[in-house]
């Protein structure tokens, strides 16, 4: 084939993927328009405009479609029209654990897609204060490390919060050591979370055994400080890199590959059923007198009925008593007539009981 045939050919091809795109924009108006008159009806019925169970149920089904793109490529692109989409019924806020270039971050932009109105916090209280005050309609706060367990500040003010769990989000935690030069070489003093550190604590015995670590209130801020000092490195996210102008000094320096830690996403109204087996998780408190037997007693509805108990974790009361409130996730919805059964009798035999909410169970 001469040059000239080439050309042409190659023209003709732009050319095809030019009405293409012409048609993709076609059909994602016609798909906002639509999204305008659900808004309107949820508008006059009150409903909200965040469904994570609808948007789960889109991304799922659309995973699938394609004979070109992976699943996970098809959800990457839908997230964003999803979200795209739910700006114009109206701008979501979302409160988040900052600043800028936190794995909390990651998860907002994950859950919710690009379309958002951020709003960084500085703690985990904060980040629930601004959803019950109305600066925010949604927050996003970390619940667990797989390899450092639980965020113990998370844990303590869903006891007292009025908000439900409306979504969870599962982000693999990816460590990086960034800094100016991107040299090991010019390192004198690594910055991160202390999780982070810990997280990171072999290789960094390994790599820069004489090297000071210090401890700062997020890796993102870790990463802000280095791109001041070029003696300085931050262990943070690729993300935080691009933000503070960083090169990757080292890469994937978590002592685990596995490590992943788990979001909540915090609203004020609850969600349906999502359907499927496994598709719903829920979370609910109790606590029970301390006595020989009471708490098998009292979580032994949940075998009655069948219900599968993912997760059982203990938090003192702080009462003086040496008493526990108790943290369970269960699979299934408040709405499936097991679990519903199953809450009734728990609730009826505890002395505290405090349901946190039913919601699309996170998919790793």
């Amino acid at each position: 084939m001469d040059d000239a045939k080439r050309v042409e050919d190659l023209g003709a091809l732009r050319r095809r993927i030019d009405a293409i795109d012409d048609e993709i924009v076609r059909l994602l108006d016609q798909r906002a328009q639509v999204v305008r008159e659900v808004g309107a009806l949820k508008g006059s019925q009150g409903a909200s405009i965040f469904r994570p169970e609808r948007e789960d149920m889109i991304l799922e089904r659309t995973a699938g479609l394609s004979a070109q793109f992976s699943p996970k490529a098809m959800k990457a692109v839908f997230r964003e029209i999803l979200s795209s989409c739910r700006a114009l019924e109206k701008k979501t806020t979302v409160a988040y654990l900052g600043p800028a270039g936190t794995f909390t971050e990651m998860a907002v932009l994950k859950r919710f897609g690009s379309a958002v109105e951020e709003l960084p916090c500085t703690t985990v209280p904060d980040v629930f204060d601004a959803v019950e005050n109305g600066r925010a309609d949604f927050g996003v706060v970390p619940r667990e490390n797989n390899s450092q367990g639980s965020v113990m500040l998370t844990l303590d003010k869903l006891l007292t919060t009025p908000l439900l769990i409306v979504g969870e989000v599962s982000v693999p935690v990816v460590h990086n050591l960034l800094s100016l030069s991107g040299s090991l070489g010019k390192v004198q003093r690594v910055l991160a979370h202390p999780q982070a550190l810990a997280q990171c604590r072999q290789w960094l015995s390994k790599n820069l055994p004489h090297v000071q670590q210090q401890a700062c209130s997020s890796n993102a801020e870790a990463a802000r400080l280095a791109a001041q000092d070029p003696s300085l490195a931050g262990i943070a996210a690729i993300r935080a890199g691009d933000l503070y102008g960083l090169k990757v000094a080292a890469a994937g320096i978590q002592d685990s590959c596995q490590n992943r830690t788990r979001f909540l996403v915090l609203g004020q109204q609850k969600t349906h059923r999502r359907g499927g087996d496994g598709g719903d998780k829920t979370t609910f408190i109790f606590a029970v007198r301390n006595r020989a037997g009471a708490l098998f007693e009292i979580l032994k509805p949940l075998a009655d009925e069948k219900v599968d108990m993912l997760h059982l974790e203990s938090r003192p009361a702080r009462n003086g008593l040496w008493e526990y409130n108790f943290f369970v996730d269960i699979s299934g919805h408040v709405e499936d007539e097991a679990v519903r059964r199953a809450l009734e009798a728990v609730r009826k035999n505890a002395l505290v009981f405090k349901f946190l909410g039913s919601y699309p169970r996170a998919a790793d």
